[in-house]
């Protein structure tokens, strides 16, 4: 486990995980009134976090199942990434692809945010690609035929 320095300017508590073997901890909307989503109209609501992470971690900001389930309600750029070196709030892009309004609460859960090490490369430039099984297969290639 590791500790993250967070600023929090909203209300409540910090974020927290449901369960102890959860990936993701809750993010909610720090608004102070009702935001209501279109169909298909997407907005930026804050969370009112700002975390420090430390070098070689990153933050995905995934959406919550049961919003996209039960409502229609998702994370546009699913997921988000949150570098290292960035210090400002928290957004949380949501997106309405339902048929029907959808209202945003304040406190309301809205999102998951994942922090998970990665990995920088050094690009080689070569001429060729090592042959694979596979080769230049896409989209689709490894399915049932």
């Amino acid at each position: 486990m590791i500790e993250i320095p967070v600023v929090f300017s909203g209300q409540g508590d910090l974020p927290q995980y449901a369960t102890p073997l959860a990936a993701g901890t809750d993010l909610r909307a720090n608004i102070e009134e009702p935001i209501t989503l279109n169909s298909l109209e997407r907005k930026i609501i804050s969370t009112g976090l700002s975390i420090a992470l430390p070098e070689g971690y990153e933050a995905q900001v995934r959406p919550r199942s049961g919003l996209a389930a039960k409502h229609g309600v998702t994370v546009l750029n699913a997921p988000g990434t949150i570098d290292a070196d960035y210090r400002g709030d928290i957004g949380v892009i949501l997106v309405n692809l339902s048929k029907e309004p959808y209202i945003v609460n304040p406190h309301e859960r809205i999102a998951q945010l994942v922090v998970a090490p990665y990995s920088t490369v050094k690009w080689q430039s070569v001429n060729n690609l090592p042959e694979t099984e596979r080769g230049q297969g896409g989209f689709g290639s490894t399915g049932k035929k």
